[in-house]
């Protein structure tokens, strides 16, 4: 058995160590979010976080983990309750088949949790690693724009109110 953190919990796996985390994620724990693309690590439908950084989930096996965290889609909210991450690549419409989304997003979610101002250049470096196949990636971008400004503003809001308590 394997322990492993995923989302905040941890899971005793039964998983070969060198299963890869991927598999893991799906067929152990039901975590769907990421997805099978091309199992190279060359697509990106798979990415994850381990401790914050963007992570091919088809390459790494779960041995690799050890005490690192795992975040997945499925911590970032819900249909019912997105995050704001979530909520603006609705806004934006930012996907049409919706296969590289999880991943997209969960890129995203890693430069975000880094910083909230970044360049357009900066952006696309960053976001380069995962393929959307349907061509939304304007769309991608504005996104994670608008889920950087709503970060900031509501970051500014709860700075505000702490400030006039």
């Amino acid at each position: 058995m394997t322990t492993i953190n995923i989302n905040g919990q941890s899971h005793e796996v039964g998983a070969d160590p060198e299963t890869p985390l991927l598999y893991v994620l799906r067929d152990e724990l039901a975590l769907n979010g990421a997805k099978f693309g091309c199992g190279l690590g060359q697509c990106g439908a798979c990415t994850v976080l381990v401790d914050g950084e963007a992570v091919y989930s088809c390459l790494l096996p779960i041995a690799a983990l050890g005490d690192r965290n795992v975040t997945t889609i499925e911590a970032l909210g819900t249909l019912a309750a997105p995050g704001p991450l979530q909520h603006a690549f609705m806004q934006e419409q930012a996907a049409q088949c919706g296969y590289c989304i999880a991943g997209m997003i969960m890129r995203a979610q890693a430069l975000l949790q880094k910083t909230r101002s970044f360049t357009d250049e900066e952006l696309r470096a960053h976001m380069q690693p995962n393929l959307c196949r349907c061509g939304t990636h304007m769309r991608i971008l504005r996104a994670v724009r608008r889920a950087a400004e709503t970060m900031r503003a509501a970051e500014l809001s709860t700075k505000h109110r702490e400030a006039t308590r």
